[in-house]
């Protein structure tokens, strides 16, 4: 198998040495997303603003991989303050409906740009019934 880069101008370009996203086979493994536009510009505004704009990234991206949210099957969630757990949660939940993918979250210290959450995802590109 072969690792092939995911790329879209729907997200934000990587700001490191880094790919927004890696398909393996079927799989789709999600660089970490935080809350900027597709110019790079962060996000005005808190958490639930904050956190739409990871959701906006990420469906981007998945898109461009050949998945939606409905093909996750991990999310890893990584927020500044653990305070602020249950507005992320019901935005979170909000994206995914009754799709319950496995997660973990986890509070940090710091994020890069001092953002107030970022999400990674792995996901399941869609298969096509033969």
């Amino acid at each position: 198998m072969t690792i092939e880069i995911v790329s879209t101008r729907k997200a934000p370009a990587a700001i490191g040495p880094y790919s927004q996203a890696v398909t393996l086979g079927n799989l789709i493994f999600t660089s970490g997303q935080i809350p900027l536009n597709e110019s790079g510009q962060l996000v005005e505004g808190g958490i639930e603003e904050q956190t739409h704009q990871v959701f906006r990234n990420l469906t981007a991206v998945l898109e461009q991989a050949g998945a939606t949210l409905s093909s996750v099957v991990k999310a890893t969630v990584f927020i500044k303050d653990m305070n602020q757990f249950t507005a992320v949660n019901q935005i979170y939940a909000s994206y995914f409906g009754d799709h319950k993918p496995a997660r973990s979250t986890v509070e940090v210290a710091r994020l890069p740009r001092d953002v107030l959450v970022e999400i990674e995802l792995i996901a399941a590109k869609a298969v096509e019934n033969v």
